[in-house]
């Protein structure tokens, strides 16, 4: 019987897909398994039913997944009731399943050693063994619920004492239900193993490749392999292995003990093993899930030894030592940064050198010294956009395609030419974000000056060590919550290969999950939380990185998080040469998908983590700020961005509707610019006192989270979406002039950096970086992404943005790129970021602006300006010091006894008079009095009537003086 493929309404973006048939199911999940790269993958989470249609998502970088087509595939659902995998063996002793049979009906358990299985009405066929199952009425336990909660209430059924489970767990499994009396086959599936793997096989021993005086040892865990062999190659490139080991199982972890000569040589593993992707023992060839080295392409595991002196820059063991101070984690500002946008387009740097690592090593070029002044000036940490080893962009540069750039700069701005010529090789040129995980320990090749042997790492470590020795600490991102492969057959495949279906989270029917983007992985398994926790020591231990960032932090559970977080601490100079308690984490605490509201266990989401101690983005302060959220209305305005101050033409609603929208903002703002703190009591926009969980948004959720300040990242924008410029410039109505939107881009990184909490800022939104209105450039090239440090181009009008996100807004996006006055020139540029470089300043002059606890925020944090009668568009905050300190409260700063920072988002200057606020002796902060902006040096207090006078679309921050 064939199934036929009908494909409905299909996108361009997958117009590869054509109307085919396949002599089975498995054949056809087999061979639909199209990918592209971060951001847009597709999967296809077949559900072989009758009469059935089954949705193809793309999704999206922002994780967002929607139907794109539909599939209609006839076929006896019972007889390929194997396909799914709707059974979970829990425990040993117990296997939960949601199917009733009855007071007469029995239940069985199969297993072949060859994968024979098959399902007729009279039931399963080709099986070794066979068991029968008793139904416990007792049901799963507290604990099995808690580590399954998606599977609360499903039956459980006794597996006899007698059976040798580890046996049968290498073995095609399945179970099937019977009708009572007539013992027809009413049900039957496969089965979902990590309960039981992690019941049995749970190890703490050594995995992956260890070095010693007279051995190099290997160790695997497979404990679903039938057998496993390695194949030991001399180079990355020979055709045939040197060597063929078969590895020693004992308690489902493989290991082999080999020579010391295979240091320095290339390995793969064969492992044999039951997939129940393709329902075969396959014979699977993949990379040590452990590897810490790699071969050019990618196909072989490098047997490299991080502890050899070869390997390490000179002084890198004394680099604990010389680490930049950091007395407290609220001193911490972090500034995000591609490692490849760094340096591609500074031609102060040597060509070869370029997108890589070595071109943080250089002392003079452009790209660094801009680093060096924002070092200077008070940023603490980089965070670099993913270095592990990831898919979308070959490791050898010589592989790849370029587009003339000469040519590209005659093109028009609003051409539709230069997105064309990008998206022709995106595939196949040097620039992808990164966000597609291969080998989450090893360096990424592409940015070494050569990609095989061990350079990639020694390069890496001078990265790090050159951006320490300038005065930043480094923090990587970490992307744990997805992989990029999957399957017996994808070359970007590894766990999935290794220990078939438990690596990655399933659904109710055993199919991946992909809510993140594809193949979602499950940190509530013992083994996938173990391989996270030892790759994040790793890269603290052997690249003494200062931080994490997690993507997706939402979808690993908190646990994970928090066992992580004491495996970090535990580490110090003595022992590790590192120094575990300064190294910071934090990530994306978004709860969607099926982890939404805890429902594979508690997850380490916003409103989780509250206590912990991990930082998460604080979303509510982004989009107040600028208006609606990234996949709001591209003109919907907020409040740094117009909202009723500066109509650009969009319907809000009527203008009591912008109002309101105005005041509900006010509160999102101040409510961030105090850690996000839900305890944290302030006046709203209707006079009431309130606490900030308090205040809520459009669906009812609390603003604020955070019970203390290192647990907030406040931030305007990010590598996510559009530049903090583009967006002004989108929002903004189109007849205001260059110089306003300059200045509203500034008063926004402002106000992110006079907050509590941790402030992050985007590379290049001090420099008002432009993407020529992208949404989403993870893929967009150099041509999109490019950074100019020297200052004499801020990238916009350089093209249409890619059709592929951003088509639906062109008409919008075009007259923009085609009028000239939205084009910053260089002043505007050095503007710009002299004025980001002035508030930094001004942040690291107080340790007001960094209060390290919750109650010195409560007791010393005033909003002024507040309840009705407020002035629209303005925010007054007040920190507090006291001449002798606070009552019950020690003196904290010993310059300034008071601050008060004015926000005007007003097109006119304003003036503002507090009761609260006088007498008092304010003067402009030295900084902003010695400024090049001539517009804050106009701002004005009166001492005798406490006015203070603040010009248009500015920020002003006025301080009391100990001495006076």
């Amino acid at each position: 019987m064939s199934h036929s493929l009908v494909v409905f309404k299909s996108p361009p973006s997958i117009s590869n897909v054509r109307y085919s048939t396949f002599s089975s199911p498995s054949s056809l999940r087999r061979r639909l398994n199209l990918r592209q790269n971060h951001g847009h993958h597709l999967s296809f989470p077949f559900r072989f039913t009758t009469s059935h249609r089954y949705p193809i998502r793309c999704c999206s970088s922002s994780s967002s997944s929607m139907p794109l087509q539909q599939v209609s595939i006839p076929t006896s659902q019972l007889q390929d009731s194997l396909l799914y995998s709707r059974a979970f063996w829990v425990t040993k002793s117990i296997i939960a399943w949601n199917v009733d049979v009855g007071v007469d009906g029995s239940c069985f358990l199969y297993a072949s050693q060859i994968a024979a299985l098959s399902v007729t009405d009279s039931g399963i066929q080709g099986y070794d063994v066979k068991f029968k199952l008793e139904e416990d009425d007792g049901g799963l336990s507290e604990k099995v619920v808690a580590k399954f909660p998606h599977i609360r209430g499903y039956k459980a059924f006794k597996v006899p004492s007698s059976v040798d489970a580890k046996s049968l767990l290498k073995c095609q499994l399945a179970v099937a239900a019977f009708n009572c009396g007539g013992g027809k086959c009413s049900n039957a599936t496969g089965l979902q193993l990590p309960g039981i793997l992690d019941d049995l096989f749970s190890y703490d021993g050594p995995l992956g490749a260890h070095f010693s005086t007279d051995a190099v040892s290997l160790h695997l865990w497979a404990p679903t392999a039938q057998a496993v062999q390695v194949c030991i190659y001399r180079d990355p490139f020979s055709s045939d292995p040197m060597e063929i080991v078969q590895l020693v199982e004992v308690n489902g972890v493989w290991s082999i003990k080999g020579p010391t000569d295979w240091e320095g040589c290339y390995y793969v593993y064969e492992v044999s093993v039951y997939h129940p992707c393709s329902l075969r023992i396959e014979k699977c060839f993949a990379n040590d899930p452990y590897a810490r080295g790699l071969s050019s392409d990618g196909k072989r595991t490098l047997l490299v030894n991080l502890d050899s002196d070869t390997l390490k820059p000179e002084g890198w063991d004394i680099l604990a030592n010389e680490k930049p101070t950091l007395l407290s984690f609220s001193d911490i500002s972090i500034y995000e940064l591609h490692i490849r946008d760094f340096s591609a387009n500074d031609h102060t740097v040597r060509p070869d050198l370029r997108g890589g690592y070595l071109a943080f090593t250089l002392e003079d070029s452009a790209s660094v010294l801009h680093l060096k002044k924002l070092s200077n000036a008070g940023i603490t940490h980089v965070h670099l956009l993913p270095t592990f080893q990831f898919a979308g962009v070959d490791d050898v540069r010589e592989n790849w395609k370029s587009v003339d750039n000469n040519m590209l700069e005659k093109l028009p701005p609003d051409s539709v030419e230069q997105q064309a010529h990008i998206t022709a090789i995106q595939n196949d040129d040097g620039y992808n974000w990164g966000y597609n995980p291969v080998l989450w320990g090893v360096p990424k090749g592409s940015y070494a000056s050569n990609p095989n042997g061990p350079c990639r790492t020694i390069e890496f470590r001078k990265m790090v060590q050159a951006l320490n020795h300038i005065g930043l600490r480094v923090v990587l991102d970490v992307v744990y919550n997805h992989l990029h492969g999957s399957g017996p057959f994808d070359e970007n495949s590894v766990l999935d290969k290794v220990v078939p279906g438990y690596y990655l989270r399933r659904n109710n029917d055993g199919f991946i999950e992909n809510s993140t983007c594809v193949n979602n992985t499950a940190s509530e398994h013992y083994m996938v939380e173990r391989l996270i926790i030892d790759d994040l020591l790793s890269w603290a231990v052997n690249y003494k990185v200062d931080g994490f960032r997690f993507d997706l932090m939402g979808h690993i559970m908190k646990s994970t998080m928090m066992k992580a977080k004491d495996a970090l601490l535990s580490l110090t100079n003595e022992r590790n040469g590192v120094d575990g308690s300064s190294i910071y984490i934090y990530g994306e605490g978004w709860d969607f998908g099926e982890v939404a509201k805890n429902g594979r266990g508690i997850n380490a989401s916003q409103f989780n983590l509250g206590g912990t101690g991990i930082g998460s983005f604080n979303d509510r302060i982004r989009d107040a700020m600028l208006g609606g959220s990234p996949f709001g209305h591209p003109l919907q305005q907020g409040f740094v961005t117009g909202l009723m101050l500066q109509p650009n033409g969009h319907d809000h609603g009527g203008k009591a509707v912008e109002e309101l929208m105005l005041t509900i903002a006010k509160d999102h703002i101040q409510a961030g610019m105090a850690a996000n703190l839900r305890d944290f009591v302030l006046v709203n926009s209707e006079g009431k006192e309130v606490k900030g969980s308090e205040i809520l948004m459009n669906g009812g959720a609390p603003v604020a989270y955070a019970l203390c300040p290192i647990e907030t990242i406040n931030y305007v924008s990010a590598h996510d979406n559009e530049t903090l410029f583009d967006i002004v410039c989108m929002k903004t109505p189109m007849k205001i002039s260059v110089d306003e939107r300059c200045r509203l881009n500034h008063l926004a990184t402002s106000i992110i950096a006079m907050s509590q909490g941790i402030p992050f800022f985007h590379a290049g939104d001090e420099m008002l970086r432009s993407k020529s209105l992208d949404r989403d450039s993870y893929n967009s090239g150099d041509w999109f992404n490019r950074l100019d440090f020297s200052y004499n181009s801020s990238n916009w009008g350089v093209g249409l943005p890619p059709k592929e996100k951003n088509e639906r807004h062109w008409p919008l996006i075009k007259p923009r790129l085609a009028d000239e006055s939205f084009k910053p020139q260089k002043h505007h540029i050095l503007a710009a970021v002299e004025n980001f470089l002035d508030v930094l300043q001004i942040r690291y002059s107080s340790p007001l602006f960094r209060l390290t606890t919750a109650n010195a925020i409560q007791e010393r944090v005033r909003f002024h300006n507040t309840g009705p009668s407020w002035v629209p568009g303005v925010i007054v905050m007040s920190i507090e010091d006291g001449h002798e300190g606070l009552p019950g409260l020690s003196q904290l700063d010993p310059i300034y006894s008071y601050i008060v920072v004015i926000f005007n988002t007003c097109p006119t200057k304003v003036s503002f008079t507090s009761p609260a606020l006088r007498p008092r002796y304010f003067q402009l902060h030295h900084v902003q009095a010695m400024s090049s902006d001539e517009v804050v040096k106009k701002s004005t207090y009166e001492a005798s009537s406490g006015c203070f006078t603040v010009p248009p679309m500015t920020t002003s921050v006025f301080v009391e003086p100990r001495e006076i």
